[in-house]
Order: structure tokens, then sequence, then C-alpha cells
């Protein structure tokens, strides 16, 4: 269990060499295994598809779901530790539990995952996209041709594709969860094209359910604030990391549990007549839009 107290003030310095981070090398451990959260059958019979869902977001997401009743697959890229972690939480929930290890910034990757949910837990009823990598620069022109096209490969196509391959097995009622950023909003002057890719997924999750309204397909959003999970000491300073959420009028960064309900809203029939729109769990910030 998790006492308020944790939930105050901002971060010890850190900083993690590798990318994607890893939660166990965290100080403190994100709270990202809903300890304290109780579910009530709102999932029950459905299959949830969650990218990016080894670890901090993504497996708080994961972990409600099948808290939920639900059955759910965690694509990631190559954190096998973590992926194994959450695996073993959604099983400890009694529900199915299935991981896979893809690189979702190639385009046939993204097919092959869907596929793969499909045949082994039969079904797919809500599709979470949440993969997404970023990489800091102090000015524009140090931004490479080759990061500025991973960047939108990872955060942007592969929510293209993934859609494109559920949407055959998605039914009327079916949800789409797409995992956005503070940064689509405010900006950020050392994370031009992530912050670029996150205003990319605002205007793709409003067109996207325009187009799938009449299906009866629900298609939103979560942009997030500033997060405590393993993309943050894998991307910044020790020094940012110290200072990091300081800047909210809470004047912390949020933990993956805080921002995990968001997403059980949006799949679940609490949110039936919702679509195209954008939940803000982001420490106090009023946004527009």
């Amino acid at each position: 269990m998790h006492s308020e107290d944790q939930r105050e003030g901002t971060m010890p310095p850190q900083h993690q060499a590798q990318q994607p981070g890893r939660e166990e090398e965290m100080n403190p451990r994100p709270q990202s295994f809903m300890e304290n959260y109780v579910g009530s059958g709102r999932l029950a019979g459905k299959v949830a598809l969650v990218t990016g869902g080894d670890s901090g977001i993504g497996r708080a997401v994961a972990i409600a779901f099948a808290k939920e009743g639900a059955d759910v697959a965690i694509a990631y890229l190559e954190e096998c530790e973590d992926a194994q972690q959450t695996h073993a939480a959604i099983e400890a929930c009694g529900r199915r539990a299935l991981g896979v290890a893809t690189d979702l910034a190639e385009a046939s990757n993204c097919g092959r995952v869907v596929e793969r949910v499909v045949r082994e837990l039969g079904r797919l009823d809500v599709l979470v996209n949440n993969a997404g990598e970023q990489h800091p620069q102090q000015d524009i022109t140090d931004i490479s041709v080759e990061q500025l096209e991973r960047t939108f490969r990872t955060n942007v196509f592969s929510m293209f594709h993934c859609v494109q391959a559920a949407l055959p097995h998605l039914g009327r009622g079916a949800r789409i969860i797409n995992t956005s950023s503070v940064t689509a909003y405010l900006g950020n002057p050392k994370l031009l094209d992530y912050s670029a890719t996150k205003g990319a997924i605002v205007a793709f999750t409003r067109s996207l359910a325009l187009s799938l309204a009449e299906r009866g397909i629900m298609v939103n959003a979560v942009a997030p604030g500033p997060i405590w999970t393993p993309l943050i000491p894998s991307t910044f300073s020790p020094e940012h990391v110290g200072e990091f959420g300081a800047n909210t009028p809470l004047k912390r960064p949020g933990q993956p549990d805080e921002v995990a309900p968001c997403y059980v809203f949006l799949a679940t029939e609490g949110a039936s007549y919702m679509t195209g729109q954008v939940l803000h769990p982001n420490g106090g910030r009023v946004l527009n839009g």
C-alpha cells in the first residue's frame, strides 16, 4: 500500500543510461501496480491491447483493466523484466495475459501484434495506443532526420497502423484510447519533435472519432502531465529529474496509478456518450481544448 505522503514533493535526481528505462532502477519505484484500486467488473468479458504496457502508465492501465475483468495483452519494445512483472500482475487478477515484444515503429509489427491478440485471446474490444519515445535536444537544429522520423514512427505512425489492423476486429461499442501529452497544449522547447507528435495525436483522435462514430466505436485520448515513469530518468539529466513536476500547481509529478483511472473510464460504459475528447490528468493545469 502507498500512503499519501508518497505523493508529495519531487523525486531525487537520477539518470538511466539506456532507453527505454526500467522501473526496477527508479528511486522511488513508480506507483504502477494499482494496489489500492478495486475493480467492479466493468470490463468483464472484454479483451484489451495496451501498447507500451510493460511499465509506467501502460502497466497501470493494463492492471486496472484486469482488475475490471478484462483479459489484457501488452506490447513492449524490449523491457522483458518489467513486462514479466506486468504479465504476472494481470494473471494475479485472475485474467489471461499476453505479452508481445516488438518494435511498433515498423508497420508490419503492428498487424502481427493485433493478429496474435485475436488469435490467442479470442477478440479485441479496447485498443490503447500508448507506446512512445522522446529525445530532448537543446535546439531544433540538433534534431536529426533519423530522430525526427523515429519519434513520429513510434508515437504517431504506430497508432495509425495499430488502428488499421484492429478495425476489422472491433465491433460496435469498442473503444480506442490514445495517449497524448500536456506538451501538445503547452509545448516544450527541448522536446520539439515529441510535442509535435502529441499534437498530431490530438488531431488524429478527433478526426478518427468523427470517422468511426457511425460504427459506434468511441475514440478518445488522455493527455497526462508530468508522470513518474521510466521515460523520465532515461531521458533527462539528474538535475532535470530532481525538478520534474515542480512547476505544476500540485508541485509534484503524478503517479501512473493516478492516470490509469482515466483510461478505465474511457473504456467503460460511463463514457458511452464521449468521443473525440481528451482527459487531462496533469497536476492542475487548466487547458483549453
